[in-house]
């Protein structure tokens, strides 16, 4: 009989798969999530060769990477790569669904009309639905509320994120671009309905430090575990434009990047810090995720990945994370805020 090119392979992972991967204790909570987790925000939706997806997720699990993170809007269009990776799941992963963490989230736009996005109970309790049923699950490890609404009572989504763990729909529950006040009272408002915040997401990067300003405090007094997006700049914290913007690069495209930010300044102090990645035996991507994970009340940090190789290239930031007495302080004088951060004014909310 004949294969099926359009069939995938059977996949089995190596069995020496968590000793490729480092893990650490999310906040004040039973659960450990590896360092460096995917991210499926972008390159898993209907603009991306499934078969190129295939291969990062399985890769990445490969890797030791157990963690996967969607959000209902992540696409293009919406909810594609929910889709996407439920087919990938459900032909490759299903037999390993113990092993992993999937979680996803509610909060930006979605659908049209006034209940399509926000914080209001109908709109999230309605999004996790459909998000299970676009991955094939019977449920998420973790439901974030994507972003902060300052028109609904947090109590109110607090409340439909409580009762998306007492639905069994979700094992955890997390927040995403809160400010620390913000956190707190989520904090505060969910142990009086007996949850616990599992897990905060916030932007994080050497030009966006915002979270150094008292929410990783909040978060290690509350035991929220951080787990950081955006560590690479939205790519430039890579070598990427060094020598000009590339065709094909986002910036290039309008894709969540503006072409303001690469002034002159900037690119002197990328280059600056590439420099000292040299000196670390790293790429300037390596050292930026080792940065973000320098702190050990940083749970983990998200990578997306167009190739396998660009995948592999980042988790190998895992072989050097230590830093000598003298390197933080010269990666500071090139690391300071940039304003380089597209989820500040809910983060400011």
């Amino acid at each position: 009989m004949e294969s099926n090119p359009l069939m995938p392979s059977l996949y089995v992972p190596p069995e020496d798969r968590y000793q490729r991967m480092e893990y650490r204790r999310c906040g004040r909570s039973g659960l450990q999530l590896p360092l460096i987790s995917l991210g499926l925000w972008q390159n898993f939706g209907d603009d991306f060769p499934l078969n190129n997806s295939r291969a990062i997720l399985r890769r990445a699990f490969d890797l030791g990477i157990t963690h996967f993170d969607l959000a209902n809007n992540y696409g293009p269009p919406y909810g594609s790569a929910e889709k996407n990776f439920g087919r990938v799941f459900e032909e490759d992963f299903r037999r390993y669904r113990d092993e992993l963490v999937i979680s996803t989230k509610a909060g930006w736009d979605m659908w049209p009309g006034p209940y399509g996005e926000f914080g209001s109970r109908k709109y999230l309790l309605a999004s996790l639905d459909q998000s299970l049923l676009r991955m094939r699950l019977d449920y998420v490890d973790i439901f974030y509320s994507h972003r902060f609404d300052p028109d609904t009572p947090l109590e109110e989504t607090v409340g439909a994120l409580a009762d998306a763990v007492r639905s069994g729909k979700a094992r955890y529950v997390g927040i995403s671009s809160y400010s620390p006040e913000r956190t707190e009272e989520a904090t505060r408002l969910l142990a009086q309905q007996g949850i616990h915040l599992l897990i905060h997401q916030p932007s994080y990067s050497m030009f966006n430090r915002w979270i150094e300003d008292r929410l990783l405090d909040v978060a290690d007094r509350e035991g929220v575990g951080v787990i950081s997006f955006t560590a690479l700049a939205q790519g430039l914290l890579t070598d990427k434009y060094l020598n000009g913007i590339p065709d094909d690069s986002r910036m290039r495209r309008g894709i969540a990047i503006e072409q303001e930010w690469l002034s002159d300044d900037l690119l002197a102090r990328v280059r600056a810090l590439n420099e000292i990645a040299r000196g670390r035996g790293q790429t300037l991507a390596q050292m930026a995720l080792a940065w973000v994970l320098r702190d050990p009340r940083v749970t983990s940090t998200l990578v997306g990945a167009s190739s396998v190789a660009q995948l592999e290239q980042n988790v190998g930031a895992l072989t050097n994370l230590t830093f000598d007495e003298t390197e933080p302080q010269e990666i500071d004088r090139y690391a300071v805020e940039s304003g380089i951060d597209l989820w500040r004014g809910s983060a400011t909310s």
